[in-house]
């Protein structure tokens, strides 16, 4: 298939509201494509190339020059072939050999699919193809219930080998789609409450457990075979080797856990969030060890897990991670969450998750029956722009402007983000000289007094609340917002929701 079909169908989803609409139009792209084309044009559409990162930023576009083609020519293979290139560049010389990449591939694309391209790479594509919509659209080009596809999806952790199975394979192979040990799937997410209390008459009975300032991980063990994924389903497990031992340790040759990592300091209490993901992060020798704990068990020996209530989950968590599990208590009683709560903040850490007890983990949802509460309100958010500093922080980018996710399009374009307001409190120096030499490696535009940039950072950002503002498009304004972290972790469309800021109204 040329890849200008694929521009041409987001093209369409870009320009219509209606979620019928968008269904159609990428179910039409997706009964087109041959069977291995199915996951490139999938990771087109969802700006996620099957290869990975790219090595290729901001600065690897900013300073192409070259005479685009006038006719559609490049196929979604050769942009695949393109890709695989630019992932495998490395070592010395692969600045130079990126480049001539990049511009082999610039030259063969017409100005449209070049920008199409760029927006793929940087992550930018922002045309409301979300994923459930595609998800929906793969679905219907399939035949297939969308149940079904939806369930494939979130265990196979791939939408687009899913779409393949889908449209390529006999009926019967989607529905075989389960766990795989070594094969990550989406992780299960928390909605919020205001208290822990709030939470258990929520969901009735309860396991009421700490909530980590920590780097959440999913971990896969075949006999000596340890793989450790993030929250985005990235592989680092050769930057995390005390977490393979301490899972190598546990008396169980086969298994899937979830939970979180971070670092104790010397009094045995939670480092900074940032000293976590640094060490996360970090390809060389560790400064200091990272420590797992673990919330559940999607598999154990042979026995799949995910449609058991959190209860016999938990039973059999106990006898594989033991000490390694997550403090908490299973309770129906709202003081004693509250107390459990107040405890873990004691301990230095964010709050409690309240789990309804009867719960099966439904990978890849946010729904009411994990909840999580801090008592600080912390949302993630995008920076949109960053504002000069004055005083002592002249000549540095200091004030950020923030936007709010907004997958409906509510308040602005679907798939955008909405601004909520501005901070610059919370920045340390260190942080200020970071987001000075960073922003404008991804900046689109500059104004008299700010730096306009990509929406692709995600920021932790603690407020006391939302006042209604006749000032922003979404109608409210944060209420003295301070910057937490930056969450190189997430994905934009991971931040929260201008719908989830505006429901503090009520």
């Amino acid at each position: 298939m040329l890849l200008s079909q694929v521009v041409d169908t987001v093209d369409a989803v870009a320009a219509t509201r209606s979620r019928l609409a968008k269904i159609d139009a990428l179910a039409t792209l997706l009964g087109g494509l041959t069977p291995d084309e199915l996951p490139i044009a999938v990771g087109l559409l969802t700006a996620s190339p099957r290869q990975g990162r790219l090595g290729v930023g901001w600065r690897g576009f900013a300073n192409l020059a070259v005479e685009h083609a006038t006719g559609p020519t490049l196929t979604v293979r050769d942009v695949d072939a393109a890709f695989e290139t630019l992932a495998r560049t490395a070592g010395a010389g692969s600045v130079a050999a990126r480049r001539d990449a990049l511009e082999a591939l610039a030259r063969r694309a017409t100005e449209r699919e070049w920008d199409l391209l760029v927006r793929v790479v940087l992550g930018e594509l922002r045309t409301g193809a979300l994923e459930g919509v595609l998800l929906d659209a793969i679905a219907k080009a399939s035949d297939r219930p969308a149940a079904a596809v939806r369930r494939a999806a979130m265990l196979a952790g791939d939408l687009g080998e899913t779409a393949r199975i889908a449209l390529a394979e006999p009926p019967a192979a989607l529905d075989a789609v389960g766990l795989r040990v070594g094969r990550p799937v989406l992780p299960m997410l928390a909605s919020t409450a205001a208290s822990a209390a709030e939470a258990v008459e929520t969901v009735g009975e309860a396991s009421v457990e700490y909530k980590l300032d920590g780097a959440r991980i999913q971990v896969h063990r075949d006999g000596d075979d340890v793989r450790v994924f993030t929250r985005n389903l990235a592989d680092i497990t050769h930057r995390v080797p005390e977490i393979v031992e301490t899972v190598r340790s546990l008396p169980a040759e086969r298994l899937i856990l979830d939970g979180e990592t971070l670092s104790l300091d010397e009094d045995g209490g939670p480092r900074l969030f940032q000293d976590t993901m640094a060490r996360f992060g970090s390809e060389t020798a560790p400064q200091f060890v990272l420590r797992p704990w673990f919330f559940d068990v999607l598999h154990a020996d042979g026995r799949d897990l995910i449609d058991e209530p959190l209860v016999d989950r938990q039973r059999v968590l106990e006898q594989v991670a033991g000490r390694w599990r997550i403090p908490g208590t299973v309770t129906a009683d709202p003081a004693a969450a509250d107390e459990l709560s107040r405890e873990a903040l004691a301990a230095g850490h964010e709050g409690v998750v309240v789990k309804a007890i009867d719960s099966p983990y439904a990978a890849g949802r946010r729904g009411k029956s994990w909840i999580k509460v801090k008592p600080v309100l912390t949302y993630d958010l995008v920076v949109l722009a960053v504002e000069w500093g004055s005083g002592r922080r002249t000549g540095q980018l200091s004030n950020l402007h923030l936007g709010a996710y907004d997958p409906e399009g509510e308040f602005g374009p679907e798939g955008g983000f909405v601004m909520v307001g501005k901070t610059f409190k919370g920045l340390t120096d260190e942080l200020l000289r970071w987001q000075t030499e960073y922003f404008p490696t991804i900046e689109t535009h500059r104004s008299a007094y700010a730096v306009h940039v990509h929406p692709v950072t995600v920021v932790e950002i603690a407020i006391d609340g939302v006042q209604r503002s006749p000032r922003y498009p979404g109608g409210i304004a944060l209420r003295f917002a301070r910057v937490k972290a930056y969450r190189p972790d997430k994905n934009p469309t991971e931040a929260d929701t201008i719908q989830t800021l505006r429901s503090l109204l009520r």
